[in-house]
């Protein structure tokens, strides 16, 4: 006996395959439109719910311009929503694997428990180091955490606006100046780390300099990612509206009556 679903499915499913497509094109474009329209009301508050790539958080992401500054609060809540996001396990779990596998830094052995050491170290830098850059200095400093992208201009002036992000940030009242939060906090956040739980023949300058280094690094190239990542979503998007259903898309070909 059919549910009373299936037969409203049944009554109300169009006879042509085009309308089949056309009502699917407008279902597709109502979803998307109510995906942004959430998205922009939760940057209403001050952060978001966006994900690179729908997997890594990226809440201190924005794309509007005019937001109010965020609390001490809301800070130190952000940050902890992304430091102990799901992702976050099999992230530092791969990068783990990849340290183990090149046997760097030697001092924690090898095996399960060289794997556990790394695990929880890169989980322990990372954590910390979101904390200093992301919640502690900059309310200390008054800095905004946040990444505002451009979305305007050439291929390289958006580059080069993101990679000026590393250096430069707005303060809570939305004047200019030196990323103390990110460059200060980066070192803070490598010292702590280096000088505490990372094996014994590593706690040296030249290692806590190349910490520093690499966390800057990568932040760098993750901050212009940011910069790019919506234009990619919405292609995407715009790839995955285009793809008509299987129903509509093929449809039957019509039969020729037997002579």
């Amino acid at each position: 006996m059919p549910t009373a679903g299936m037969g409203q499915t049944g009554q109300n499913a169009p006879d042509n395959p085009k309308q089949a497509a056309s009502q699917t094109g407008r279902v597709s474009q109502s979803e998307s439109k109510s995906n942004d329209g959430q998205e922009k009301g939760k940057e209403q508050s001050g952060t978001s719910n966006d994900r690179l790539f729908y997997a890594l958080p990226n809440f201190l992401t924005v794309e509007s311009k005019n937001l109010p500054p965020l609390t001490a609060k809301q800070k130190f809540g952000v940050v902890t929503r992304g430091s102990f996001d799901y992702i976050q396990i099999p992230w530092y779990g791969f990068l783990a694997a990849v340290a183990q596998a090149e046997n760097s830094e030697s001092g924690y052995g090898q095996g399960a428990q060289g794997y556990g050491k790394r695990f929880g170290a890169y989980f322990a830098d990372g954590t910390i180091e979101n904390y200093m850059t992301g919640a502690v200095l900059p309310v200390v400093l008054r800095q905004d955490p946040r990444f505002y992208q451009s979305g305007q201009g050439s291929f390289m002036h958006r580059t080069e606006y993101a990679v000026s992000r590393i250096f430069v940030t707005r303060t809570d009242s939305g004047h200019t100046q030196f990323n103390s939060s990110e460059v200060v906090g980066a070192a803070m956040s490598a010292f702590i780390s280096t000088y505490s739980y990372h094996p014994q023949g590593d706690r040296n300058v030249p290692n806590t300099m190349s910490v520093w280094g690499t966390q800057v690094g990568y932040d760098t190239i993750t901050i212009v990612v940011k910069e790019f990542w919506p234009d990619i979503r919405r292609k995407l998007n715009k790839k995955h509206e285009a793809q008509p259903s299987g129903d509509a898309g093929g449809g039957n070909a019509p039969q020729k009556n037997s002579p």
